[in-house]
This record gives structure tokens, C-alpha cells and sequence, in this order.
């Protein structure tokens, strides 16, 4: 396996590799010696020992017996599960998980945050989808990702996370696109009726809602869809992979970016114009 294409997930991964050099060492053992005892080629024990293969969890588990260590083991295979979940593509998840328990898999984390920052490029963000819009966004994941999943189920365990907008010691701040309210999904009036959904929910107490004008200065970077979940990680849904940020100097980084894309946003009743305008255009 080459090495997982996220930063944070890439310097865990050197941590453990570097861990595991360690009690090699302290064995008093060469990578060839280790090798002949888990019964294995050498070039493997330098690719973990290098982060350039991630090891399973027999392979910690001969690392740390043929190296007399074996008390240490079953952190080692916890801290490389730790690594697993970092970087996941959509396509082994899908293998584990419906499209409805993954929904549902977000619950515990939703319920303990207190404060969301949502920035979206190209859909609406999931608390404020309708279902109609939710089944078709759902729908085309499942035909990019050629699942066979029950849409009606994941659609509902979506809707029904987003009680969290309407109960207490919630706050959410979310930007759209402008775009967003002109790609359409679904027929016109599924499109219409979200549209018109988010002049509903920007009413509410807990929900500061802000649309970034498709005129104006840009970024000279592309921004992908990203949330921030209090200050303590990001998950950024790339097109073939969710990444989970944790390190905090990462963390950091993006709620700068969020900040950065706030002040470009437009609030109140420059925001609703903006849906009108779109709602306006669909006819």
C-alpha cells in the first residue's frame, strides 16, 4: 500500500513506522534478522520501517514477537487502526456500510458538537437537504459508486440527522456557493422546494447561513467541501475518499480558510436575494 495521500494521516503513519524501528532496535535486531524471524523478505520490514507500507495487524503482531515485545502489540495494531480511518475511500466503506448506516454513523459526533462550520461547493450541506433533494444527491452517489443501496432508508437517517439544527447547545455557521444554488438536482421542482427550504431555515436561532457571490475575488486555490466539527476535526469529502483532520496545526489551517471564506460571504437579505434569484431562474 503506498503511502496514504493525507498529511495528517501520512505523519501518524511515519510515527508508528518509527515506533516499530524502535523496538527493532532495542531488540538488537537488523531489518534481515527481523525478516528471517517473521518469515518474510527484507525489503518489507524497510517499507514499513518507512512508512512506504502500511502493515496489518499479523504483521505488528510477528514485529513485536519476533522482537520480544509482544506487551506492545495490541497498541500498536490500535494506533494503525487509528491510521486506517484518516484516509478511507469511498469505495471500501461501501463494502462495510449502506448508504443509510453511514448516515447514521455520524450521530454520536453531531450530538456531542457544539459549534458546526460547514463549507460546501457544490451541494447543499446535508442538514439543510429536503427529501427530495436528498434522494437525488443519494441516488447519484449511488450510480458514480455503482451501489445497489435502499435510497429511501439513507435519505430518512439523513433527514432525521438534522433534529440537531432545531435542539438546544447547537450552533451552525455554513457557506454555500452561489453555484450551489444554481446546479440543479433533481427536476425543478424538487430544486424550487430546497431552494426555497433554505429562506425557511435561515430563521432559525441556531443557523447562520452565508452565500459567497460567484462575482468577487476568489482564492487562487480550489477549496474542497469541507466541515469543522467544534475545533477539534475536519472531515473533507474528496470525489473518491473522506479524510478525517485531526492534527491540530491542520485544524487550524482550515478554520483560517473558513474565515477567509466568511468575509467573502453575504448575509441576511443579500443571501435571500441571491435564493430568490435562483428560485426566480427556475422558471
Amino acid at each position: 500500500m503506498s503511502a496514504v495521500p493525507s498529511s495528517s494521516a501520512q505523519a501518524a503513519r511515519e510515527a508508528l513506522a518509527g515506533r516499530l524501528k524502535e523496538i527493532r532496535r532495542d531488540a538488537r535486531l537488523t531489518g534481515h534478522e527481523l525478516a528471517v524471524r517473521c518469515g518474510w523478505h527484507k525489503a518489507k520490514s524497510s517499507r514499513i520501517e518507512n512508512a512506504r507500507t502500511a502493515p496489518s495487524d499479523d504483521d505488528i503482531r510477528a514485529w513485536c514477537t519476533a522482537c520480544g515485545a509482544e506487551d506492545q502489540a495490541a497498541d500498536l495494531i490500535a494506533a494503525n487502526r487509528a491510521v486506517e480511518s484518516m484516509y478511507v475511500q469511498w469505495r471500501r466503506l461501501h463494502r462495510k456500510k449502506t448508504l443509510r448506516q453511514i448516515q447514521e454513523s455520524r450521530v454520536p459526533l453531531h450530538e456531542r458538537t457544539r459549534l458546526f462550520r460547514v463549507y460546501s461547493s457544490d451541494v447543499v450541506p446535508g442538514f439543510l437537504q429536503t427529501e427530495g433533494y436528498a434522494t437525488a444527491v443519494l441516488q447519484s452517489v449511488a450510480s458514480l459508486r455503482e451501489l445497489r443501496d435502499d435510497i429511501p432508508e439513507a435519505v430518512a437517517a439523513r433527514l432525521a440527522r438534522a433534529r440537531v439544527l432545531r435542539e438546544g447547545g447547537h450552533r451552525f455557521v455554513m457557506l454555500v456557493e452561489e453555484a450551489v444554488l444554481r446546479y440543479q438536482m433533481g427536476d425543478k421542482e424538487t430544486m424550487a422546494g430546497q431552494l426555497e427550504h433554505l429562506l425557511s431555515v435561515m430563521s432559525l436561532p441556531s443557523v447562520s447561513l452565508g452565500v459567497i457571490p460567484s462575482r468577487g475575488r476568489r482564492p487562487i486555490w480550489a477549496v474542497e467541501t469541507f466541515s469543522v466539527y467544534d475545533d477539534e476535526q475536519v472531515f473533507v469529502e474528496l470525489l473518491t475518499a473522506r479524510v478525517t483532520v485531526t492534527a491540530p496545526g491542520e485544524v487550524r489551517d482550515y478554520l483560517k480558510t473558513f474565515d477567509g471564506l466568511r468575509q467573502r460571504a453575504v448575509y441576511g437579505g443579500r443571501a435571500r436575494a441571491l435564493i430568490a434569484s435562483a428560485i426566480e431562474a427556475l422558471a
